[in-house]
């Protein structure tokens, strides 16, 4: 009972708290500002990257997300910059949309919380047009030993308290594997946060094939 309240009303809250702080906002802003043509945005629940999309260069903005609570948050940044958006409750494992339908999908601290991270990428792969790119950011598996060894060790742990978000999830390597390209993807360490959460990647990769 008490985990489902706070599945439900707290942590929603948390999540666009931490999410939301100056420093992860400076990271949103190297990344979407970047989205242009048909737009897709896994995880859009909170609204928080709304405000860095270039209008003049976004034809239609689709997204889903999860949870409920975080979707009120986003349909409500939605309507203050009046956009017409499609914005859909669901998961990255199965997109309620056709394929080749976007020309860019947004993902951005997202992966490390879904249930099946490659099955997540597929979908995106799929709704891509051809030639499409994944814009991404996301924290995951250090790549200092040590660091990485701590991580594996809270991760029980912390996956229970931030609803389902791990820290050893590698990110290019899981971008690469999902079938895109990689265009000069960057990591790292974020100032100000233990260093067991702050390893950041991001980066554009296109669709392959």
């Amino acid at each position: 009972m008490i985990g489902a309240l706070w599945d439900r009303h707290v942590l929603p809250r948390v999540i666009r708290a931490a999410c939301g702080s100056d420093a992860i906002m400076e990271m949103r802003a190297k990344v979407v500002p970047a989205a242009t043509g048909a737009v897709f945005e896994l995880g859009c629940g909170g609204g928080l990257n709304q405000r860095f999309y270039d209008a003049g260069a976004v034809t239609s903005f689709s997204g889903v997300d999860p949870s409920g609570k975080l979707l009120d948050y986003a349909r409500g940044e939605a309507e203050k910059r009046g956009w017409v958006a499609d914005i859909r409750e669901g998961v990255g494992e199965d997109l309620p949309f056709a394929s080749d339908s976007f020309d860019t999908a947004v993902c951005t601290y997202t992966l490390c919380s879904v249930d099946d991270p490659a099955r997540v990428l597929t979908e995106l792969r799929r709704v891509l047009k051809p030639g499409g790119r994944l814009l991404f950011l996301e924290h995951g598996r250090a790549p200092d030993a040590k660091v990485a060894r701590f991580q594996a060790r809270i991760e029980p742990l912390w996956k229970r308290a931030m609803g389902n978000c791990h820290l050893t999830r590698p990110v290019r390597e899981s971008v690469a594997a999902g079938g895109f390209q990689l265009d000069q993807p960057q990591g790292v360490y974020m100032e100000g946060m233990p260093r067991f959460a702050g390893w950041m990647e991001w980066g554009a990769a296109i669709k392959a094939g």
